[in-house]
């Protein structure tokens, strides 16, 4: 019982503390919970973990214990009461907004192995941050505490009505898989929606040869999920697109969400050609 009063401290500050709705903030209080976020990467001491929006520290307590780098990107500066007692030589807070920043550059302070991310993001910025994330092509393993809709969203297969463009982007160059749910209940405020935690682990070759091009042709493909691909594609020639649909059994009426992620890398292959 006495082990966990520092915890029981910091839920009673978590409390008190006025979470601002302009950084989407709500804390998680599950201890159990946070340590198996923590756990769901594996690391190595010269390894780097980067924590996006660490809070009052909940989760950092858990990865600092790791032993590895540690570079935390927090935006709200009333934080830093509770986190400057995790700077040392191996772990750096920034105290800024993360889409702001060159992650690049700012880790290049460390000589690390391997990046891993985790991170409790803000709902309202989920979409920017991911596509940050993946963009880089260069992080081993990302572990996110999200809504549980986007989680679905990212791990869906075609047909599925959450199936979409970010869905196909993420898997370009990343295997996705939902951990474990985490019921709205675990945080303080309570938002209005369930939550999960998502794993998207880096693939060792990717099948897409031609990535910008790929990428504009899925963010093409989705612009309107209520029309036809062929309307969605009219910056393509649509004859040379149809002969590669109907080549993989699709009919002219076929909408992005109904075709599967393979079949898209086909589609952009031959087009590119």
């Amino acid at each position: 019982m006495d082990g966990n009063k520092p915890f029981f401290k910091l839920v009673m500050k978590m409390e008190r503390i006025q979470a601002k709705k302009k950084f989407g903030q709500n804390f998680l209080k599950n201890e159990t919970i946070l340590k198996n976020i923590a756990d769901s990467v594996a690391v190595q001491e010269n390894d780097l973990i980067i924590e996006i929006g660490p809070g009052m520290g909940a989760l950092t307590k858990h990865l600092k214990n790791k032993n590895s780098y540690l570079l935390c990107y927090e935006i709200d500066k009333r934080m830093e009461d509770y986190l400057n007692v995790y700077q040392s030589e191996k772990c750096k807070i920034i105290y800024d907004d993360f889409l702001n920043h060159d992650l690049k550059k700012d880790s290049a302070i460390f000589s690390y192995q391997k990046i891993k991310v985790v991170a409790n993001i803000p709902y309202y910025i989920t979409s920017p941050i991911i596509l940050k994330l993946i963009d880089l092509n260069s992080i081993d393993e990302i572990v996110l505490l999200v809504q549980k809709e986007v989680a679905n969203r990212i791990c869906a297969k075609e047909n599925h009505k959450e199936y979409n463009a970010l869905t196909l982007l993420i898997a370009m160059n990343y295997e996705a898989q939902i951990l474990f749910d985490v019921d709205k209940k675990n945080f303080i405020p309570v938002p209005k929606v369930d939550s999960a935690v998502i794993k998207l682990t880096h693939k060792l070759n990717s099948a897409i040869h031609n990535q910008e091009f790929y990428k504009q042709l899925i963010r093409k493909a989705f612009q309107n999920k209520r029309k036809t691909l062929k309307n969605n594609l009219k910056e393509y020639d649509w004859n040379k697109v149809y002969a590669i649909l109907n080549e993989l059994g699709y009919k002219e009426t076929i909408r992005a969400e109904e075709i599967k992620p393979k079949d898209f890398i086909y589609l952009a292959t031959k087009l590119e050609k």
